[in-house]
């Protein structure tokens, strides 16, 4: 009869040790924040979250998700640091450049896992692509800028003159900028630049180099991506064709892109993430970039641009956009 009595006290003792692991976890907290709102930078946001939800962190249930939106705004993406680093989460996830020198700048304790940043020794995120002993590592989507322009090749192969509309404020464009300075001369092309400080700047920009360039090409600035349909416009009407990096971009007008899939990127951020909710020191995790590009083609854009693509490039493409 005495075991009897206290069976079902030891079933309630196993059911409340079964319990503590999910009590642990509702502790976990990440706040995700954006300089702007495009298809890209969304894709890894949603990337980010689909790796913590496969991971056993969802939403609602065992972890706190809060996202918030610079709207373009450096001041404002200071503002979301400020608050987030409040907040004291257990990681925070900062993409692309703007938004990621922002959170570093306010805080040297929370870990930060920054994404779509081209180059973040040069955004002096990390003092080297090695584990930067501090709080801060991340997932670059640095691309190499000669598969770049042997598509640009492909596309318009007469291109002598490339044109770039960046923001010259924004780190990761500053950094392409360079290296194609370098890079141009050795292919017999020049670089043509038009600063785009602001979104609204990228339509006048744009129309700046009409009679100057072969072809734009377009890293993945966000002032430009965040007003991609301003720039087809420019290159409809004055029949300059446009090559990007963001494969998004060609489902907005662009003509080509070998770019990353930013869904992955955001994956393999979150599963970055997924280490630091687990123990690992951010510090201790070395900056990645990815390895899987894919080449996305718009036959109708280019049609509208004034080119026709090489048939043997359409077929090699992972997507064609009509």
């Amino acid at each position: 009869m005495k075991n009897l009595s206290w069976a079902p006290l030891g079933a309630l003792a196993l059911a409340m040790a079964a319990l503590v692991p999910a009590a642990h976890a509702q502790q976990k907290s990440v706040a995700v924040t954006a300089i702007v709102e495009h298809p890209a930078l969304d894709a890894v946001r949603d990337g980010v979250q689909a790796a913590l939800k496969a991971a056993g962190y969802e939403a609602g249930k065992n972890l706190k998700w809060q996202y918030q939106s610079a709207q373009g705004n450096t001041g404002t993406a200071a503002q979301i640091a400020r608050k987030f680093v409040g907040d004291n989460p257990d990681a925070i996830v900062a993409i692309a450049t703007p938004s990621a020198q922002a959170v570093v700048a306010a805080t040297k304790t929370v870990p930060v896992v920054f994404s779509a940043v081209t180059d973040p020794v040069a955004a002096k995120l990390v003092p080297s692509w090695e584990p930067s002993h501090t709080n801060v590592t991340g997932v670059s989507d640095l691309l190499a800028l000669d598969k770049q322009m042997d598509l640009v090749k492909q596309v318009v192969p007469n291109a002598k003159r490339i044109g770039m509309v960046y923001n010259p404020g924004e780190a990761n464009s500053v950094v392409v900028v360079k290296e194609l300075e370098k890079l141009l001369p050795k292919l017999g092309m020049t670089l043509v630049e038009a600063a785009a400080p602001r979104s609204v700047d990228v339509s006048s920009a744009a129309r700046s180099l009409i009679g100057k360039v072969d072809v734009i090409y377009t890293n993945t600035d966000n002032n430009v991506v965040s007003a991609y349909e301003s720039l087809v416009k420019v290159g409809q009407d004055a029949k300059i064709p446009l090559v990007a990096s963001d494969t998004d971009s060609v489902k907005r007008g662009a003509i080509a892109a070998l770019g990353i899939n930013y869904r992955d990127l955001g994956e393999q951020t979150g599963r970055m993430v997924v280490r630091i909710l687990k123990g690992e020191k951010p510090g201790d995790i070395k900056s990645e970039t990815s390895a899987k590009l894919e080449l996305f083609v718009n036959p109708s854009a280019a049609e509208k641009q004034g080119v026709k693509l090489p048939e043997a490039l359409v077929k090699s493409a992972a997507q064609v956009i009509q």
